[in-house]
């Protein structure tokens, strides 16, 4: 017997254990190098998939870009957040708490529930409701369904960050069509068609808006209809700021509007009741000529149940919020937002180098800025960088939202801190505004 197959006995039958090495051991006593080499080499490879790489909050990334060091002398004052509840002074209703209360003391929504819901809550023209985790799962779900890759998608600019990020991570392009600050940021209609092609796959209409706070006339929601109409667009409306419009102006849902556009309305609690924490949203599918079909519908129950439904515990309270929140929480609420928005409309149009436009709903206010008149900052970013590090302001640049050269402020901040930062931000554009030459020349004459 040979001295490899001694070891190999002695292995088994002396301890009863058997060494990397000793397993290597041929018959006929000779290791094998590939085997050898293929164990060595052999390494972890996890690594992250496409789709996140790809997924990139642009808000994210300017504001964790940027050197926020506040005045230490100054208590910060953040106007940058959408959050209606960051400061305490916008609490829902005794009634919307009140029915999630009920909801779960009766224990009837412990467990799963479905992922449609009974369309009358919501609207009878409504065909189908399918309720999401949040207004934003709304969203994704609606491009989801109808983007593929290689698609594209007609989104508004200035627009909410988020439907870029959604889109980008799935393969699909953004195409941009350009809202007019000078026509309080309606919808360039000419621009929007011009972008229109084979692979447009849906038009996104923000209606109220983030970040303009703009509210859309019903002709001007049936002029983007008709683009949509001409060629045979889809058309995802998000509209998780309606009725949150100022007593001056109406609130008109897109899908009333359509006879022949199919509309996939996207909604939520967030804004209106004032509780985005709470994470419930809803597609409200209004079809038209059976465009959608079955397809549509069944891919977006297909999509809801990845996460096997929204918050049962809400699901269950949502009949008895619709029906019982009293109309002066609303009221107060959007009356609270309008003193706010012309408080610092006011204080802002008087500054020099500043354009604020009034916006008519929502929870914010857009102001541009003359970068001309502000030589020691290269744009928007840095302008407002250094009023954080001056006055302990923080807006968000509208770089954000692919908007250069203006500002988005929230305006559901306590009304003293509202007149607060106005002044600060004054105090901070007295301080850096320079003259242009056509305005000297002015000044001259």
């Amino acid at each position: 017997m040979d001295k490899s197959h001694v070891i190999q006995m002695n292995g088994v039958h002396g301890n009863g254990v058997l060494t990397a090495g000793v397993r290597q051991v041929s018959v006929r006593g000779v290791l094998d190098p590939a085997k050898l080499k293929s164990r060595r080499q052999r390494s972890w490879g996890v690594r992250a998939s496409e789709m996140s790489k790809n997924t990139l909050n642009p808000i994210r990334a300017i504001v964790d870009g940027m050197k926020l060091t506040p005045n230490p002398d100054k208590p910060m004052i953040s106007l940058s957040i959408g959050d209606p509840t960051v400061f305490g002074n916008m609490p829902t209703d005794d009634k919307v708490l009140q029915a999630m209360k009920e909801a779960i003391d009766s224990q009837k929504y412990n467990g799963y529930a479905p992922s449609k819901m009974q369309h009358m809550i919501f609207h009878p023209d409504t065909q189908d409701v399918i309720l999401t985790s949040g207004c934003s799962q709304a969203i994704e779900l609606c491009i989801n369904v109808l983007c593929n890759p290689g698609d594209n998608i007609l989104v508004p600019c200035p627009g909410f960050s988020l439907y870029k990020t959604l889109a980008v991570s799935l393969g699909v392009q953004v195409k941009l069509y350009n809202l007019l600050p000078e026509k309080s940021w309606e919808v360039d209609l000419q621009h929007l068609e011009s972008l229109i092609d084979s692979r447009t796959a849906c038009l996104i209409v923000t209606n109220p808006s983030n970040p303009c706070g703009s509210v859309y006339s019903k002709e001007h929601l049936q002029n983007i209809i008709s683009v949509a109409s001409k060629h045979c667009i889809p058309i995802l409306a998000d509209e998780i700021y309606g009725d949150m419009v100022f007593p001056d102006c109406s609130f008109h849902p897109m899908a009333p509007l359509s006879s022949d556009v199919p509309i996939l309305s996207c909604g939520g609690l967030a804004k209106r009741w004032l509780v985005p924490g709470w994470r419930m949203g809803w597609i409200l599918i209004h079809d038209r000529n059976n465009v959608f079909g079955s397809e549509i519908r069944e891919g977006l129950v297909k999509l809801s149940q990845r996460i096997l439904g929204a918050c049962t515990i809400v699901q269950g309270a949502l009949e008895s919020i619709f029906n019982n929140t009293p109309h002066e929480f609303y009221q107060s609420t959007v009356s609270f937002i309008k003193a706010n928005s012309e408080i610092c409309y006011s204080a802002l149009s008087t500054v020099p180098g500043l354009t604020p436009v009034m916006p008519s709903g929502a929870m914010y206010l857009m102001v541009g800025i003359d970068m001309d008149n502000f030589p020691e900052f290269q744009n928007d970013v840095d302008f407002t960088e250094r009023l954080v590090t001056e006055q302990s302001v923080f807006c968000l640049p509208a770089t954000a939202f692919e908007y250069p050269d203006f500002f988005r402020v929230v305006v559901t901040v306590p009304e003293d801190m509202m007149m607060e930062a106005c002044a600060r931000i004054r105090e901070f554009c007295a301080r850096h505004y320079r003259p242009c030459s056509t305005d000297s020349n002015e000044i001259d004459q």
